[in-house]
């Protein structure tokens, strides 16, 4: 069986006996190894910007007076995630002058990006959006463009800096770090803009404590969560300095520039439309449909949550840390119902979920500044969210070609995000227009026709794969 990895990936600090000879201690010992810990912290750093241009972003913006629907359209900055595909090919095999001979192709990609998102998190720091929210536009999409390209490097820097024997630990070690990571730009930087306020809001506006009191935007406070934020991606770039240079692949030389995108970019694609026949067609609709209600949605949330006057540690508390625990709790439970019963029928489940899970902020809206029914809620629809993505992912792994699944699967979770992200953009627009609970009872509308197409999918012959 041909693979990707070259033979001498393995480095002299991760050689230890084959799985099938390994003792418990013995495996556990591989989540101590320098490669993993390594996984760990690079896992931190590709956590790390993805809510501070999403979701705290526009939670700090709702605080800050911008109306709703320019929030919505905002949220466009995350297409820069769902067009990664279409550079990953530069980033796998292009170098970069200086760095590359310095540190190798993987490394060197790896620090450009950090000190991309590094630099844009400054600028989102320091740029008051009151005052010029076009400069924060252009820094947050910065960061998302740095973010979106230190993970395609990422991922290809984990698969050659260890063996097979030694992916799924260094998988493992990825995601623990990218879940801390989300915790922290998430509840820690609500943590910190709270603490970091000069005087309780109430103080400042002069009044008693009032919904409308709660809401007061400090700059100052926000300026010292994201250079608090910036600082965070540091261990990132010591981790990239700390890493070992990989084995570089050696590529065949392509006779033109036509000759390289071919194999490059267009090869995988080609294989993956010759695998499936129309029946691609369907399966690229489930894909690009299949998050639709959760993506539309989750643009509104933290705007909801500052109309509705919860505070920022409740909504950190809350939503950042309660809520990224049952999200992994509902990844694990979809994990096992997956393999018990089958893929399709948990993603058949997790739809459902997601649909019916925001028919509960309907409910939510109307009940206003409710903490209680606020943990509830999150409680429900982050289980649902987990149920559903790790169905989703494992059905898009089956799709791959091995020949091919870098390049397919970038294409595959990018299309993910596409086009429920450019309806997400509207989503501003329709809640001025019609109000938070009509949204959200349409966002789980959204959802129904995602049910059809799972059935349809669900009967359609899985061609072999090509090894």
């Amino acid at each position: 069986m041909t693979t990707s990895l070259p033979t001498s990936t393995a480095t002299t600090d991760s050689i230890t006996p084959t799985a099938a000879k390994r003792s418990w201690a013995q495996t556990l010992k591989v989540y101590l190894e320098p490669p993993t810990l390594r996984m760990l912290l690079l896992g931190f750093a590709a956590g790390l910007p993805l809510l501070l241009v999403l979701g705290t972003l526009s939670f700090r913006l709702r605080e800050a007076g911008i109306d709703r629907t320019t929030i919505g359209f905002l949220s466009w900055v995350g297409l820069a995630y769902g067009f990664k595909w279409v550079w990953s090919p530069l980033v796998d095999r292009m170098p970069i002058p200086l760095l590359t001979p310095w540190l190798g192709r993987r490394r060197s990609w790896l620090l450009l990006s950090q000190f991309v998102i590094i630099a844009g998190l400054v600028g989102m720091a320091v740029t008051n959006p009151q005052n010029d929210l076009q400069s924060m536009v252009w820094f947050a999409v910065a960061v998302a463009f740095g973010s979106a390209t230190q993970d395609i490097a990422l991922d290809a820097y984990r698969i050659e800096s260890a063996d097979v024997d030694r992916q799924a630990a260094m998988a493992s070690a990825y995601m623990t770090g990218y879940r801390i990571a989300m915790i922290w730009a998430g509840a820690g930087v609500f943590w910190v803009a709270a603490f970091a306020e000069v005087a309780p809001a109430a103080q400042i506006a002069g009044a008693v404590a009032t919904v409308a009191a709660k809401v007061v935007y400090q700059h100052s406070a926000w300026q010292t969560a994201y250079l608090v934020m910036a600082a965070s991606m540091l261990l990132g770039v010591i981790t990239v300095f700390w890493s070992p240079k990989p084995a570089e692949r050696a590529f065949m030389p392509a006779k033109n520039a036509a000759d390289w995108l071919k194999g490059a970019l267009i090869e995988p694609f080609a294989d993956f439309i010759r695998r499936y026949k129309w029946q691609a067609a369907l399966i690229l609709a489930l894909i690009a449909t299949y998050r639709i209600s959760d993506v539309v949605m989750g643009i509104m949330a933290n705007p909801f949550y500052v109309d509705m006057g919860y505070t920022k540690l409740e909504v950190a508390n809350v939503t950042k840390v309660f809520g990224v625990i049952m999200t992994l709790v509902g990844a694990f439970i979809g994990g096992v119902l997956s393999m018990r019963f089958g893929v399709m029928r948990i993603l058949m489940l997790g739809a459902i979920l997601s649909a019916v899970s925001n028919l509960l902020f309907a409910w939510l809206g109307g009940r206003g500044h409710d903490l209680n029914a606020l943990i509830w809620v999150i409680s429900a629809d982050n289980l649902s969210s987990g149920i559903a993505s790790a169905a989703f992912i494992a059905y898009l792994s089956s799709l791959t070609n091995i020949n091919y699944s870098a390049t397919q699967y970038a294409l595959f979770s990018s299309m993910m995000l596409l086009f429920p992200k450019f309806l997400a953009g509207y989503s501003g627009k329709y809640v001025d227009a019609f109000g938070y609970i009509d949204f959200f009872t349409a966002t789980a509308m959204l959802g129904m026709p995602v049910l059809l197409l799972v059935w349809l999918a669900g009967r359609i012959k899985t061609p072999e794969k090509a090894i």
